[in-house]
């Protein structure tokens, strides 16, 4: 396992680099060409997105050894009250974005806050507030769905058929990889996370890296909701639902460490890639839908077991 730190890939990324242009060409071959046709990679890398960035958030909270149980419920509670700012009370869309980033920011910041003030395991905390978003969530649209604003204009739109909500997650993966690869507060996450004894002995604070790390985290769940603003056709009380083991599986199979210390975020996006090929191999084969789960399930089972006897064995 290295850190984000090392500028050369390591052997998980390459392994996923090269699955995933192996699942995409024999996925190709199975549909006679028809996933290469323009319509189709649109479609794929639309719903990459919001897969790579809850991976990302989840990510962000390993690195300092949390986990953040509110990924679904925090995405799904931004994207309605943003959804329902714009159709009902006709806020602005730019205002609307900003304030889910803050939001998002926010909420994430007091799990955070929680976690160092409570010294209540992250786990525990975020299973509490998810619990309290969903059920806000479905106060704020109950059965009904906000579909009537106009960010879904931009998640119609793509470059060479490549969708922009798809490129705004590549651009934030890359603005996060330099966060933790070049900025102070981003190697303080990692020291953290690595040791925190060291870490406080070299005069880092353990608990603001808990707290930033968490808000960090909101503030990229912020980002995918706004992106399911953009490109779904609307948003109701299912949306985030599905959400959190999509947001262990990318991070976990990209080769993050769940003791903290040590991040991908390459490793991240190639492995939301791969969970999404699965299920475009599910809609191929009309397989049945719970087999996306089973898959991803055990793969995320099989690489933290393999990970275990790995650092048991060092």
């Amino acid at each position: 396992m290295t850190t984000i730190s090392r500028a050369k890939w390591n052997s998980t990324e390459v392994t996923l680099l090269a699955v995933s242009i192996v699942g995409f060409i024999a996925l190709a071959i199975a549909s006679s060409g028809s996933l290469l046709t323009g319509p189709a990679i649109e479609t794929l890398f639309t719903y990459v997105a919001v897969p790579v960035l809850i991976g990302l958030a989840q990510m962000v909270a390993l690195s300092v050894g949390q986990m953040n149980l509110s990924v679904g419920a925090l995405g799904g509670f931004v994207a309605v009250t943003g959804g329902l700012a714009m159709a009902d009370l006709g806020v602005p869309a730019w205002l609307a974005v900003i304030g889910a980033l803050v939001l998002g920011a926010a909420v994430g910041t007091i799990n955070g806050l929680l976690v160092v003030l409570t010294r209540i395991n992250g786990f525990i905390v975020t299973l509490a507030t998810m619990t309290i978003l969903t059920g806000l969530q479905y106060q704020l649209v109950g059965t009904s769905t906000a579909s009537n604003y106009s960010l879904k204009d931009v998640g119609q739109a793509s470059i060479l058929h490549i969708p922009v909500v798809f490129l705004i997650a590549l651009a934030v993966a890359g603005v996060l990889a330099l966060f933790m690869r070049r900025a102070i507060w981003g190697r303080h996450l990692l020291a953290s996370g690595g040791n925190p004894l060291a870490a406080r002995l070299s005069g880092i604070s353990n608990n603001r890296s808990i707290v930033m790390a968490h808000g960090l985290s909101g503030l990229l769940i912020g980002v995918a909701a706004v992106v399911t603003l953009m490109s779904a056709p609307g948003v109701n009380q299912s949306i985030g639902g599905d959400w959190l083991l999509a947001s262990f599986a990318a991070p976990i199979i990209g080769g993050v460490a769940l003791s903290g210390g040590a991040v991908s975020v390459s490793g991240t996006v190639l492995a939301a890639f791969i969970v999404r090929l699965v299920d475009v191999a599910r809609a191929q084969f009309s397989l049945n839908p719970s087999w996306v789960n089973f898959v991803v399930g055990a793969v995320v089972l099989g690489t933290v077991v393999l990970t275990h006897r790995r650092g048991v064995g060092n």
